[in-house]
Order: C-alpha cells, then sequence, then structure tokens
C-alpha cells in the first residue's frame, strides 16, 4: 500500500447553506477526492461502520481525544472514512460530539473498494464494508499504512482494533516529519 496514490473518488457529502432555511439547511456537495487529500498531510481512518461498537465507542473517541497531537506531529488534517451515506455520518458524528474529525462518506464503497479494503459482512446483515485501518497520505500519496490483521470476509467474525489505533499513527509521524 505505500508509496500508491489514493483512488480518484467522488465522495457524495452534504454541507450546511443558510440560503436554504427551513430545518434540513444542507444541500448536497461532490468532494472529490484529489482535494482532500492535494497539499496536504492527511491522517485517514477507516473503520467498519458508524453505530457499531468498536467505531463508536473506542476508534472515533480516541482519533477525537489524538487529534491536538496528531496535528502538532504534522497532520494538516484527520478524516473518517466509512461505508456509510452522508446523512448516517452526519449524524454519527453528532452523536460522538465531534469538534475535530471530519467524516468521509462512502456510500458506495468505490474509495474502499479502490483501496483493496472492501470486504462482505454480509452474514452480519451489514453488507459490504471497509476492514479497519490507517493511513498517512502526503499530497495524495500514502506514506504510512496501518492495517488490522487478519483481514478476513464472510463468515469470519474477526473484528481487530490495535494495529489502526491513533496512537501507532503518531509515533510514526512523530519518526517520519515532513520534509
Amino acid at each position: 500500500m505505500l508509496d500508491r496514490q489514493v483512488p480518484d473518488v467522488t465522495f457524495k457529502t452534504r454541507v450546511r447553506d443558510e440560503s436554504i432555511g427551513g430545518d434540513n439547511p444542507f444541500r448536497w456537495q461532490d468532494l472529490a477526492s484529489r482535494d482532500v487529500f492535494a497539499g496536504k498531510r492527511v491522517v485517514l481512518f477507516a473503520l467498519p461502520g458508524a453505530f457499531t461498537p468498536t467505531c463508536t465507542t473506542e476508534q472515533c473517541p480516541a482519533y477525537e481525544a489524538s487529534y491536538p497531537a496528531l496535528r502538532e506531529a504534522g497532520a494538516d488534517e484527520v478524516y473518517c472514512l466509512s461505508v456509510n451515506d452522508a446523512f448516517v455520518m452526519y449524524q454519527w458524528g453528532k452523536h460522538l460530539g465531534l469538534k475535530n474529525l471530519k467524516v468521509l462518506p462512502d456510500g458506495s464503497a468505490d474509495f474502499t473498494r479502490r483501496m483493496g479494503m472492501l470486504v462482505k459482512k454480509d452474514h452480519l446483515g451489514f453488507g459490504q464494508r471497509s476492514w479497519r485501518y490507517a493511513a498517512v497520505i502526503d499530497d495524495g500519496t500514502v506514506r504510512g499504512w496501518f492495517e488490522e490483521p487478519g483481514i478476513n470476509d464472510e463468515g469470519a467474525d474477526e473484528d481487530p482494533y490495535g494495529e489502526s489505533a491513533p496512537d501507532k499513527v503518531l509515533a510514526w509521524l512523530k519518526a517520519n516529519p515532513r520534509t
């Protein structure tokens, strides 16, 4: 995975637009992955799903708490990606009280598939989801890679979390400052 370009895909996002008015002042906005990663050092972490146990109680809160340290170590942005739609990702971020992390909805799994991290979790009723991983991406190129062991597909219920934790990413950032 190292030294490869991230996929060029379009994320379907919702952004607040007060000119719309009403109870739901949001509009659709396409966000190109090249714009997310261009000219920046981005920490991206991907997880199986919003509102799922480990993602909600451990991984996302750990990254939110580690955000200041990740920024201090050189990350320009920290994104959480999941194969969920923009509505789910927005509500999940709101539920978690996220103040610093940005969420990326990969509802069609285009990014996840092209990263080689798409797994089938039909046996759990999840459908296709992302395997848990994190990456440090410099100007669109993967420089640091943190994948949970044992990537598995349908029939295996393992859901490890440790290799993609923010402390591993933080240690890498400190050992690999931007040049």
